[in-house]
């Protein structure tokens, strides 16, 4: 998920198909950060596509086809439903069961269940591999296609085939509403543990504030971003800003050249606790946002795998025909002015997480991270 502005505006104007065409090509040419359009001359596709849209399928191909040739895999135009999608994901609703999952070298994997929810009810566990949704075998499929067949309307039911320890249990699983907490915690003896599973609700910022009030008598606190694949640009900055009093959090460098400073702003009050990060190979976007300020002022150790490395910015823009789009704008750099995209950030103490250690819910990485706030806890 990209770093971007919130914009939950649906634009139900309807236009005819090559209309929708024309103007997508038209905000592209505008907006989009590199300005040679990877290099190839963009009329190119007005001209190929001018009279040839008839339907609603040809407008979404072509404008596919013509996203596709900027070989940047964040731009991508979005349906009605995928624009639905993404409004409900900001909206921290969904109808749906209640798990977050991720692929682990393409097996469909439950990261979590969101307590008190069907999947939960259910008993459904972190580390259960989904082996079909509906008897369509999901191995290798995209997260977000999973999550599709998953999801569905209120009070109907979906059938989950899943392998635990080898074997396969089915489970039938009524869909309800489920609101989406971004943001757990708890507490283990003088240690506060906070995880971020992602940055795209609304309610982010407000529900880390929380996290923090449950936590504040701790010594030690550790936040953990691994899987969280970001969201909202302006989450990210604002935690940021709860451990950085002053300073840059953040650079946004646009399609000229121009470089915004998005620096920290006075706040009530500023955590000083000795902090962990944890992060992973699925941490990226807005999460490298945080972990990248956090590490540049010292302000804790990271600790886990490289970071994703995905440092471009995008904003979501509403199309008509209640559709949109995600199209790169700009992007960003650490506050020393580190260029994470496509290297990712380098924790400062390297520890993989293997299949073994999911399967034995044996987390090494936290481990270390409680092992070494235990020494930096004066």
């Amino acid at each position: 998920m990209s770093p971007s502005s919130v914009q939950t505006y649906v634009n139900k104007e309807h236009i005819n198909s090559q209309k929708l065409f024309d103007k997508t090509w038209k905000i592209i040419k505008k907006n989009y950060y590199d300005t040679t359009m990877n290099n190839q001359e963009w009329e190119r596709w007005k001209i190929h596509y001018k009279g040839k849209i008839k339907t609603e399928d040809d407008a979404y191909v072509a404008i596919n086809t013509m996203l596709e040739s900027l070989d940047d895999p964040y731009s991508k135009f979005m349906s009605k439903k995928e624009f639905e999608e993404l409004n409900t994901s900001i909206d921290s609703k969904i109808t749906g069961i209640g798990v977050n999952i991720f692929s682990n070298a393409g097996k469909i994997t439950i990261l979590n269940v969101i307590e008190g929810t069907p999947a939960a009810n259910a008993g459904i566990k972190s580390a259960d591999i989904i082996h079909s949704v509906d008897d369509k075998a999901v191995s290798g499929m995209q997260i977000a296609d999973v999550a599709s067949l998953v999801r569905g309307p209120e009070n109907s039911v979906v059938k989950l085939t899943i392998i635990r320890n080898d074997k396969k249990i089915e489970k039938l699983i009524k869909r309800k509403e489920i609101k989406i907490k971004t943001v757990k915690s708890s507490v283990s003896k003088n240690i506060g543990y906070i995880q971020i599973l992602s940055f795209i609700g609304t309610s982010t910022s407000n529900e880390f504030i929380e996290a923090l009030e449950k936590t504040k008598k701790t010594k030690g606190l550790i936040i953990d971003l691994r899987g969280n694949p970001g969201g909202l640009l302006p989450n990210a900055v604002f935690i940021a800003n709860l451990f950085i009093p002053s300073g840059k959090i953040v650079s946004v460098v646009g399609r000229n050249g121009y470089r915004q400073d998005l620096n920290a702003q006075k706040m009530e009050y500023t955590v000083t606790k000795p902090l962990v990060v944890l992060v992973d190979k699925s941490s990226a976007s807005a999460s490298e946002i945080l972990s990248g300020a956090l590490k540049d002022y010292h302000k804790a150790k990271l600790v886990g795998t490289t970071t994703y490395g995905k440092g471009m910015v995008q904003e979501v823009i509403t199309l008509p025909n209640q559709t949109g789009m995600n199209l790169t704008i700009a992007k960003y750099l650490t506050p020393s002015g580190a260029d994470i995209n496509k290297k990712g950030i380098v924790p400062d103490v390297y520890i993989p997480l293997t299949e073994n250690d999911i399967r034995k819910n044996h987390d090494v990485q936290l481990e270390k991270a409680k092992q070494m706030l235990s020494g930096m806890i004066k």
